[in-house]
């Protein structure tokens, strides 16, 4: 009686896997005759990232890009709040629905200067396991980073390439802030050491002496594990810091590292501007030659009551428009990529917070190909 009955399922397997699919014109049906082609709504249509091109990028190659959106899915080395490996997954839910993404502060869109842009989904990470995440992650970050690209808009990469050849730009969805630590490992294969300009309420340089594996490694120390490992340059700095610590050598520590600081603060009592030209001043200088930049964003540089869904909040940060401003400012820097990190969808409001990030992802898409653009013009401000 058993062997019939398996025989039997298989039969209806083979059945499920081989059956004929009818041809349908679809030009001749109702719908079309009547609506024709209908592109998706912003609210409609599957998840990827402003509507771009979606393909699961380690497993299929077909489809060539000089830039990709890629979920981390990681939050299992946070100190408080967790839930971030959710991120990716709601900063896609709330990025603009498509369109060219042009907007009157850039003067453009991210899709004007001919660079192809998709959507390589999520890297399937175990959650079982730090270790072998981190390991996954990257991998995953380096198998991309030597894929070819799709045209010349990034050809600017070969120079700074230790093997002189153009690489795509990675833009990174978090994930806890431990991301990044697989992420400079990767970036340093193909360019060396990069100076990272590092937006976040918190140093993340904490001491790590006295630790065991693996709790040396966490959101909060990975740059000084980056630092042990000579994955970064001694011209990196931070902005929005607001975190309590404690005492002077916390800070001592921090600049140790490599480190500048700019405080939350700093933004009132010397101006955006001010801020701005530090920040590109402090990663531009040196001997080396088209210095490499990296810009990772925790969004609890923004402040909780605009941004309320992330790990570990800090009352007093900058706001969103500031931080927006910020990375108008930075444009035309040597960026090699841009991670957006520690979005924990479960304490948001209304999606404020996955919304806030996903503009911010706009704009370091611009960021990345042009150079600081002019201030908006319009006819009530012309002279």
């Amino acid at each position: 009686m058993f062997l019939p009955f398996l025989l039997a399922l298989q039969l209806v397997a083979a059945h499920q896997y081989h059956f004929h699919t009818p041809v349908v014109d679809v030009e001749s049906e109702e719908w079309h005759i009547k609506y024709g082609d209908q592109h998706d709504l912003s609210y409609t249509g599957p998840l990827s990232y402003m509507h771009l091109p979606y393909t699961k990028c380690l497993e299929d190659a077909s489809h060539a890009f000089d830039i990709a959106i890629l979920g981390f899915p990681f939050d299992t080395t946070t100190s408080y709040r967790p839930g971030a490996r959710l991120g990716p997954r709601s900063i896609r839910m709330g990025s603009p629905g498509g369109g060219s993404g042009h907007t009157l502060a850039w003067g453009s869109g991210p899709f004007d200067f001919g660079a192809r842009i998709i959507d390589c989904g999520d890297v399937p990470l175990t959650p079982m396991d730090n270790a072998k995440a981190i390991d996954q992650m990257e991998v995953a970050y380096s198998t991309l980073l030597a894929r070819p690209v799709q045209g010349e808009t990034t050809s600017s990469t070969s120079a700074m390439a230790k093997d002189g050849q153009a690489h795509p730009r990675l833009v990174t969805l978090g994930g806890d802030h431990t991301i990044v630590l697989p992420i400079l490992r990767s970036l340093y294969k193909v360019y060396g050491p990069v100076s990272v300009i590092h937006f976040d309420a918190h140093f993340d340089t904490a001491s790590i002496e006295g630790r065991t594996d693996p709790e040396r490694i966490s959101h909060g120390s990975y740059f000084t594990i980056a630092h042990e490992e000579h994955l970064m340059t001694n011209t990196s700095i931070h902005g929005g810091i607001r975190q309590k610590m404690g005492g002077r050598t916390v800070v001592e520590h921090d600049e140790s590292v490599g480190f500048a600081v700019i405080s939350t603060e700093d933004i009132d009592d010397y101006g955006i501007d001010t801020v701005i030209k530090k920040i590109r001043d402090r990663v531009g200088m040196g001997p080396v030659y088209l210095r490499r930049v990296n810009l990772f964003l925790d969004i609890d540089v923004i402040d909780p009551g605009m941004a309320p869904a992330t790990g570990t909040p800090e009352a007093g940060g900058w706001t969103t428009r500031e931080v927006k401003r910020i990375i108008r400012g930075l444009a035309g820097l040597n960026f090699v990529g841009a991670d957006i990190v520690e979005v924990a969808p479960a304490y948001d409001h209304a999606e404020i917070t996955s919304m806030a990030a996903a503009g911010l992802v706009l704009d370091f898409l611009q960021m990345m190909q042009r150079e600081p653009p002019k201030p908006h013009v319009g006819p009530f401000f012309e002279d």
